[in-house]
């Protein structure tokens, strides 16, 4: 094995199990990790990347975000509430050592990042075969 694909299967391995941890934890934001998996598996071999998109995680985590069909309000909240108490964290810390121009700055990245999963992330509504399935998934 080239050691390139070894090192992109470790990311993809690192980003599954952060995105694992974010979606039972709400402090850690699972999507970005889970976007980093599927890109990661699909650089390092068709048959890890075939695996990750069928798993349960991918499946309601990023699936139809991927397929261009948007994401649902309840995700794009969860998204939005966890880097919004991240971003938080972070801004009462530089705030407590009054560096302000880090907090303007990461202050608009903040505003930035809510109005594009308001207004940029498409709004998805799972048909009632979708809502059927996933009901005798549990």
């Amino acid at each position: 094995m080239k050691i390139k694909r070894i090192l992109w299967i470790i990311l993809g391995c690192i980003g599954v199990g952060l995105g694992a941890v974010g979606a039972v934890l709400p402090m850690l934001p699972a999507f970005p990790f889970l976007l980093l998996a599927a890109f990661s598996f699909a650089r390092s071999s068709e048959k890890l990347h075939t695996w990750f998109v069928n798993t349960k995680l991918y499946k309601k985590n990023l699936e139809s975000y991927v397929s261009g069909r948007g994401m649902t309000w309840s995700t794009k909240i969860r998204i939005m509430i966890t880097v919004t108490l991240l971003m938080g964290f972070g801004f009462a810390m530089m705030l407590t050592k009054a560096l302000f121009i880090p907090c303007n700055i990461l202050f608009c990245v903040w505003v930035f990042h809510i109005l594009y999963f308001i207004f940029g992330v498409k709004k998805y509504i799972p048909s009632e075969e979708m809502k059927v399935e996933e009901a005798s998934d549990k």
